[in-house]
């Protein structure tokens, strides 16, 4: 439970992932937007958006990369989410559908995560208040300016990089070949979703050692809100499984708890999980020109397919078509996004329908 803990909160470090992974080690690299401008108005001199590469670039006759693949993680990790074995090897590993010798895959940590500017630097609470358009613009800012791509071949996000995979294909309909949100509906956070993500920040900000976040010590109060989280993200089924008495259940708790505390601050952790507030990508979807493939699984209970969202959206999505990974001995719920062994093959079926 402890690993599995660890690498859904933080991924693998470069080491122990070099150890473990079967394509060359990431490349680390940092990108600084200069007076980039919030959406609400605030403006910070320097954002960094730290980023690991893997694979070689490979040019048209123009000079144009033409084999980039954004890679995007979900709002508990960083970029190791998406470089962890689980995730990684059966996609980008030798043979996978996004086999490093073929793409130029770019992993960066988002705004507010891993090693990209966030509160925890030094503004904590006097940090801009930023939206997924200003995590998604900086993104775009990184692909374009940052490495020179106009066109990428592929852009794939699990959960919140997902959320933002929507949105590029919304904002910038001709700058891939292809999109594949996962684990990630097109529609504004709700139910109960949204719900434990304001408890989370009111546990935060009502906390009387929060200090309008300039505190010495975290918090505690949040910390026994993150195990509501942790319990939607797995499948009902695992966790039968897995917490079968008080004893189990408890030293579960311990562990999410101690996670918490080791993967970031509360500053972090409240933006990250506020920043969601401006996503409502419905009404636009429309507007998606690329091929687009949404993966879901059937037991992810932060994305409850019983409500009929899907049903009523995908029918907007020119190219857009669903799969819903049925639940099974394989699946965990939400966190099947970081399984890439269950659902690859949709994956490499769609590189050859986009290739082709």
């Amino acid at each position: 439970m402890r690993l599995l803990l660890t690498l859904f909160f933080l991924g693998l470090s470069d080491t122990s992932w070099a150890q473990a992974a079967s394509f060359p080690a990431p490349e680390p690299h940092d990108f600084i937007v200069k007076n980039f401008r919030f959406e609400s108005g605030d403006v910070l001199p320097d954002v960094k958006l730290h980023y690991r590469t893997v694979g070689t670039p490979v040019r048209d006759a123009a000079g144009r990369i033409t084999n980039g693949v954004l890679v995007m993680h979900g709002s508990s990790g960083d970029a190791g989410q998406v470089l962890a074995r689980s995730f990684s090897d059966p996609l980008i590993g030798p043979d996978g559908p996004l086999d490093a010798r073929k793409y130029f895959l770019i992993f960066p940590d988002l705004l507010g995560n891993g090693r990209s500017t966030k509160p925890s630097d030094g503004l904590r609470a006097k940090f801009p208040k930023y939206g997924y358009t200003d995590m998604v613009r900086l993104e775009h800012q990184l692909v374009t300016e940052g490495l020179g791509i106009q066109r990428l071949k592929l852009i794939i996000g699990i959960s919140m990089g997902g959320m933002h995979a929507w949105l590029w294909g919304i904002r910038y309909p001709d700058a891939m070949d292809g999109i594949i949100p996962i684990a990630a509906m097109p529609v504004a956070v709700q139910g109960r979703n949204l719900l434990w993500r304001r408890i989370l920040s009111q546990a935060i900000r009502n906390d009387p050692e929060w200090k309008n976040g300039t505190y010495d010590n975290p918090p505690p109060g949040f910390l026994s809100i993150m195990p509501m989280f942790d319990m939607l993200v797995q499948s009902p089924a695992r966790l039968g499984e897995s917490l079968k008495t008080y004893a189990n259940a408890d030293a579960h708790l311990a562990d999410v708890r101690e996670e918490t505390l080791a993967e970031d601050d509360a500053n972090n952790i409240l933006y990250r999980f506020e920043a969601s507030s401006d996503y409502d990508p419905e009404s636009q979807v429309d507007r998606i020109r690329a091929p687009l493939m949404t993966i879901l699984f059937e037991d992810d209970e932060l994305n409850p397919l019983n409500l009929g969202t899907m049903e009523r959206v995908m029918p907007r999505v020119t190219s857009g078509r669903m799969v819903v990974v049925p639940a099974s001995r394989d699946t965990e719920g939400h966190r099947t996004q970081v399984k890439a062994s269950v659902w690859r093959e949709h994956v490499r079926q769609f590189m050859a329908a986009i290739s082709r």
